[in-house]
């Protein structure tokens, strides 16, 4: 693997692991239910909670995480560099479409943790009924576990392009020289001959002139 794959590689994961520590953590420090004191009846008083910026924080890193990625390979719908086999090509762009479907729902689902849990006074209605409304369990947590997917899909797809540049199988690499033209022309020679028999044919002479050349 070359410097800056290992380099985009590197930082990709680094993100991703602050986005799985920030993220579990604001699923533990959310705002409970039982913490919610309703002061009236049309307001409600929510204490301090750390999962505001624990979200924010993962939602900042999945965010700078989605960007490298992208800046790093380039708009893969229009790219001229050379591509892999069709199977990997069509394995890349489905890994594209769905870490950008992915990523959209982790991060809108972390800004909306961060912000139902910054400690404000509210007050709500619903067909004039009151309630305190706090974030329900497993949001901060399914908004990890989608991001984190959402970075893996991406690095996949980006090692699949970034290997097409490196491979000398790929047709089209710029790296790769041209392979050399091979004339395909017939032999210019002209076809041997045919082989000459190695024994001539019997010569049949005549009873008396052989008598003949005897007494001769």
């Amino acid at each position: 693997m070359e410097r800056k794959a290992l380099a985009v590689c590197s930082v990709v994961a680094f993100l991703g692991l602050l986005l799985v520590a920030t993220g579990f953590a604001a699923e533990g420090t959310r705002v409970k239910g039982n913490q919610v004191v309703q002061v009236t009846p049309t307001m409600c008083k929510y204490p301090q909670s750390p999962a505001a910026a624990l979200g924010l924080t993962a939602a900042l890193s999945l965010l700078l995480a989605q960007i490298l990625i992208n800046v790093s390979t380039g708009c893969i719908c229009c790219t001229r560099g050379p591509r892999p086999p069709a199977s990997k090509w069509r394995t890349a762009v489905v890994c594209f479409v769905v870490s950008w479907f992915t990523f959209v729902i982790a991060f809108l689902l972390l800004l909306t943790g961060a912000a139902l849990n910054d400690g404000r006074n509210e007050q709500s209605s619903y067909f004039d009924y009151y309630y305190c409304y706090v974030l329900k369990p497993g949001v901060f947590a399914v908004a990890t576990v989608v991001g984190a997917a959402s970075l893996a899909l991406g690095l996949f797809y980006y090692l699949i392009l970034n290997s097409a540049k490196n491979d000398p199988n790929v047709w089209g690499n710029p790296s790769i020289p041209p392979p050399a033209n091979i004339a395909m022309a017939q032999p210019q020679f002209p076809p041997p001959p045919p082989a000459q028999p190695t024994t001539a044919d019997p010569v049949f002479v005549h009873e008396d002139t052989y008598t003949r050349r005897q007494f001769t």
